[in-house]
């Protein structure tokens, strides 16, 4: 699978079944050649700027399945996962 191909995926919460958003960004271990998280742009603003949310970093050990059109993952909110 190309990175390009998971870029504008609905990516799920399986726990709660809300849409998170669509991933926009990976962070990659250079070194290993491997994925190391997940990014999702944070929502909210003024012309997407002011008052914005972090973007959210899910690691990619969260990632549960990964479809079509969609990427679920098991993420909880108690957890600070914001980069």
């Amino acid at each position: 699978m190309r990175i390009n191909e998971l870029r504008d995926r609905d990516v799920v919460n399986v726990n709660d079944g809300k849409r998170l958003g669509v991933i926009n960004d990976l962070d990659i271990d250079i070194e290993k050649g491997t994925i190391k998280a997940v990014v999702i742009p944070g929502s909210g603003g003024f012309l997407g700027v002011l008052g914005k949310k972090q973007d959210l970093s899910i690691p990619w050990e969260k990632v549960i399945k990964v479809g079509v059109d969609t990427i679920l993952v098991d993420y909880s909110p108690d957890i600070n996962h914001e980069r």
